[in-house]
């Protein structure tokens, strides 16, 4: 029984290779450390000084193993699964931009092997980290970034308070121009400054009442769309894009919030299915308001999704 972290734990239903379950293909990325094309190179983002910072609920630091001990016992269906897990990366002293960087630096080897990248949050602070990770990787491509959210987080860096868990996209935009596509924006949860940010750096978005099953042609098209127009491909998911139905367990709750149904998960599946697709989050896992680990199981569903999709 996998056992390294103490949360790699699952049902044991025999050797053959059908009955297998995702924790029999995690290798412990501190004694074997070799990443090959294909494999997935996961790391935990333990932090949540981001979120602190912006004045929300903390408690999303202690989400990256819980997460991972909902993945565990998922079945495995792709026979060349391999899951190398780096373990976690932790925030000391409130140096936020610190651990930024040690996970830039985790995501930039991870991808230069020509594995893919999951991290596990923490804070939505991890996009900034883990997007610096592509960048210093692939210096001139053009990175498309589908942001799952209700929020824009492109919120103005404040020099007195630094980065946020709502500053990633403003961070980025003062480096390069935005190739971002929002899904799931909540016009009660954005200002209309927030708004007018958007569209002034470029930032397409979709509103979380524009997502339904009939509307599904139109939102493939303005996926394929940015996807056509980028080099790599980098998803981000904000568990708050949830309903607290579903996602109690989140910094900023939201009773309207989207819900993991057919039309969801067919639009989330088209997105995963692009062999573009190098790099993939989940993020605002609250334990400490989570109702019987549902937040986190949703999320570790999530991140199994594309653990399993076949090109």
């Amino acid at each position: 029984m996998t056992d390294f972290f103490g949360v790699w734990q699952g049902r044991n239903d025999g050797e053959d290779p059908l009955q297998q379950r995702l924790y029999r293909r995690v290798v412990d990325g501190s004694s074997d450390n070799v990443l090959h094309p294909g494999d997935f190179g996961l790391c935990g983002f333990a932090v949540d000084e981001g979120v602190a910072r912006n004045q929300g609920r903390v408690g999303a630091a202690a989400a990256p193993d819980m997460i991972r001990s909902a993945m565990a016992n998922f079945p495995v269906t792709t026979a060349e699964l391999r899951v190398i897990d780096f373990g976690n990366i932790s925030c000391s002293a409130g140096r936020l931009e610190e651990a930024q960087n040690a996970l830039s630096e985790r995501v930039r080897e991870t991808v230069r092997s020509g594995a893919r990248s999951v991290v596990l949050g923490g804070g939505h602070e991890v996009m900034y980290g883990h997007f610096s990770g592509l960048r210093n990787a692939f210096p001139t491509a053009k990175i498309g970034i589908i942001n799952i959210d209700a929020h824009f987080d492109n919120r103005e860096l404040q020099p007195a308070v630094g980065a946020t868990s709502g500053t990633g996209f403003w961070q980025i935009a003062q480096q390069e121009p935005l190739n971002s596509l929002h899904i799931g924006i909540q016009r009660n949860s954005n200002t209309l400054k927030l708004f007018d940010t958007a569209h002034q750096l470029g930032m397409k978005y979709i509103l979380a009442d524009e997502i339904f099953f009939e509307n599904l042609p139109s939102i493939y098209e303005r996926i394929d769309e940015l996807i056509a127009g980028c080099d790599l491909l980098y998803v981000t998911i904000c568990m708050d894009v949830f309903s607290v139905a579903v996602a109690p367990g989140v910094s900023a709750a939201a009773y309207n919030g989207l819900m993991p149904d057919a039309a969801f998960m067919h639009m989330y599946r088209h997105i995963l299915r692009n062999d573009k697709l190098v790099a993939l989050d989940v993020a605002e896992v609250n334990p400490t308001y989570d109702i019987d680990n549902h937040t986190a199981r949703l999320a570790a569903a999530l991140v199994n999704e594309w653990l399993m999709t076949t090109l």
